[in-house]
């Protein structure tokens, strides 16, 4: 028998390897494009379409539920994705530069897409419900480090690059890239070794036939599991939670490199480095695990509207800066560190939510669509973000981003949650 893995010997690595291809797609190549000239508004639209293969995920999660073991998607999908990874540096220097790239992009959206159907069931089936409440701070949190890692350690390494290299953009970024290609092979050799095999994770060699009878017994499954009226309740909480950040999102990234002249901070890449990477990093390390840790102390529905006002009151020191435009670097990272913190306690009822809603049969699936209708939920206002924020400027579009926090309190109103769901005692009863 295999000797029993220690979560925190894996938990931290695979979820940094889930998050760091998300953030590549949909937030690092929004600097990358700027930085190569592109508008806010393009860059808002194209950039938001790679968040495709998140939503549609679902079509193709009961092949990954039936066919082969969870593990050897996760290990299988971390090499395509630094394929991808080197595809991009590739073409970044030649005449198809955008095309190539956004195809590359589109591939590694689709395997990361892939990886993390995989490794929520690795995670479901390896840990009980207390230790998955448990870690779920963990594992956000670690997903957040890779986004951190994304936006602001790379963005400030190329950065220091184009200093180096006269300020060759295109080059600078292929560099960033054929880096990123290393880190993920080195993943997934660490992880073809490290994670654990349990037994619930049964390798299936399962006819075509089979597959498509148990994608119809998982849909079924999925809008009959809670009554009508509850289902479509949890459905619009897991797609409009998050309305507000969908449309932050990426304008943020913006604001704080643009220049002064176009009501942006105008940060180089190294200061965005230090304030996203550096104090941001440690309110979201706090957020993640403080979240965590309560959630599994006193189960999510107790703490769900402090989660909500932790989320979304912190957007407004958008709405401070974008009047102030700040010069201070360390004003301006605390009010990064306020805004992190929060979304690290809000971001656990969303993560928390949806491993409730799809526990019981086909979880793996399930989950699956929960996040699939999550990123359904970023893609579609992230599309206009840009739009609008060309449209009525920083300042305005900010103030119309709280406005569009009644939402999250709306959806948040009216879903149920058992009161006992992750707490320790339930595990030990």
């Amino acid at each position: 028998m295999e000797k029993q893995r220690n979560p925190w010997s894996w938990i931290p690595t695979l979820y940094f390897a889930e998050g760091l291809p998300n953030v590549l797609v949909t937030v690092v190549a929004v600097t990358m494009y700027m930085q190569l000239g592109m508008s806010d508004t393009d860059i808002a639209l194209y950039t938001s379409w790679l968040n495709l293969p998140w939503i549609i995920k679902p079509l193709w999660s009961p092949f990954v539920d039936l066919y082969k073991t969870k593990r050897w998607w996760v290990v299988t999908m971390q090499l395509l994705i630094g394929a991808s990874l080197a595809g991009v540096g590739f073409t970044l220097n030649a005449p198809f530069w955008f095309q190539g790239s956004m195809a590359c992009f589109f591939l590694m959206a689709f395997a990361s897409a892939t990886h993390d159907i995989a490794a929520d069931g690795f995670y479901m089936l390896e840990l009980d419900d207390h230790d998955q409440s448990l870690f779920v701070g963990i594992r956000n949190t670690f997903y957040r480090i890779a986004v951190i890692f994304g936006q602001g350690v790379l963005v400030a390494l190329a950065g220091v690059l184009q200093l180096y290299f006269r300020n060759q953009k295109a080059f600078t970024w292929s560099l960033i890239f054929y880096g990123l290609t290393g880190l993920f092979i080195a993943l997934w050799f660490y992880h073809g070794f490290i994670l654990p095999r349990p037994a619930a994770d049964s390798r299936n060699n399962t006819k075509a036939s089979d597959v498509m009878n148990g994608m119809k017994e998982m849909f079924i499954s999925f809008f009959t599991k809670f009554p009508l009226k509850e289902f479509l309740f949890s459905i619009l909480f897991i797609m409009l939670y998050r309305f507000p950040e969908a449309l932050l999102g990426k304008m943020t990234t913006t604001f704080l490199q643009r220049p002064g002249s176009e009501g942006g901070l105008g940060l180089s890449p190294m200061e965005f480095g230090v304030a996203n990477g550096t104090i941001g990093l440690i309110g979201l390390l706090g957020g993640g695990i403080v979240g965590g840790y309560l959630a599994s102390r006193d189960g999510l529905k107790k703490w769900l509207w402090p989660f909500v006002i932790a989320l979304t009151l912190p957007d407004l020191v958008y709405v401070y800066m974008s009047y102030a435009l700040p010069s201070n670097l360390w004003l301006i990272s605390t009010c990064l560190f306020i805004e992190q913190f929060g979304y690290g306690l809000g971001f656990t009822a969303l993560t928390l939510f949806m491993l409730y809603f799809a526990n019981g049969a086909f979880k793996t699936s399930h989950y699956a669509i929960c996040t699939g209708i999550s990123y359904l939920g970023l893609m579609l206002p992230g599309m206009v973000s840009g739009w609008l924020k060309d449209s009525l400027g920083y300042r305005h579009f900010f103030i119309l981003v709280m406005v569009f926090c009644i939402i999250t309190f709306v959806v948040t109103a009216f879903v149920k949650i058992d009161p006992h769901f992750g707490k320790k005692e339930d595990v030990e009863e």
